[in-house]
């Protein structure tokens, strides 16, 4: 019992070291994360303040820009909800990213701050433009070369060619009937021609 006794201490001893040496590791991966994280932010903050003019020129009624340095495992840069900057595995080279429909894109990416800080202005001000345009209703034809279509002539109002068609169709009809009329006379006058001479014998003296 002595000896299984022992045996337990020993096995004791031989867990609390590896716990020590896991909680160790995770202490130094821990360390090798945060700064990871601090030195990606402080890339991205000198990247935002290269671009602090930029955005202070940004119209003030325009708030679909953030323009903000998230925390979190991986800092990043946000120009709006569909774009931001990243830094790379290697943490120097900047992303400039953007989400579409068909999935992330590279809009930029340098391990020097100007080109992508450049990238950057040159999508706001595209923002801006867009906006400005929809605003002012600018509109242009989808397909180069195709011209809009000539507008007919506004046709007449639909109660005044009411109007006229009932009128024409009255008189037609008037104009059936008084020929009906008269095509009738001219057949009884020929059936009983015999009959209206014969009358108009018998009523001479």
């Amino acid at each position: 019992m002595k000896e299984a006794g022992e045996k337990t201490i020993d096995q004791s001893k031989k867990l609390s070291d590896a716990i020590r040496d896991v909680k160790n590791a995770f202490a130094d991966r821990d360390d090798v994360v945060v700064d990871m994280r601090e030195a990606h932010r402080m890339r991205l903050d000198l990247l935002a303040a290269e671009l602090a003019p930029v955005f202070a020129d940004v119209p003030a009624d325009m708030d679909n820009f953030d323009f903000v340095v998230s925390s979190g495992l991986q800092p990043r840069l946000w120009i709006d909800a569909v774009s931001h900057v990243a830094m790379g595995r290697d943490r120097r080279t900047y992303r400039f990213l953007k989400d579409t429909r068909i999935g992330r894109v590279v809009l930029a990416e340098s391990t020097e701050m100007k080109p992508v800080a450049d990238s950057v202005t040159r999508y706001v001000a595209e923002r801006i433009v867009e906006r400005q345009r929809m605003m002012e209703g600018g509109v242009e034809p989808a397909v180069a070369g195709v011209k809009r279509a000539d507008v007919p002539e506004a046709e007449p109002p639909l109660r005044a060619t009411t109007h006229g068609k009932r009128w024409s169709a009255f008189l037609s009809g008037l104009g059936l009937v008084a020929a009906g009329a008269l095509v009738g006379l001219v057949v009884s006058v020929a059936l009983f021609w015999d009959r209206i001479v014969a009358m108009v014998v018998s009523l001479r003296p």
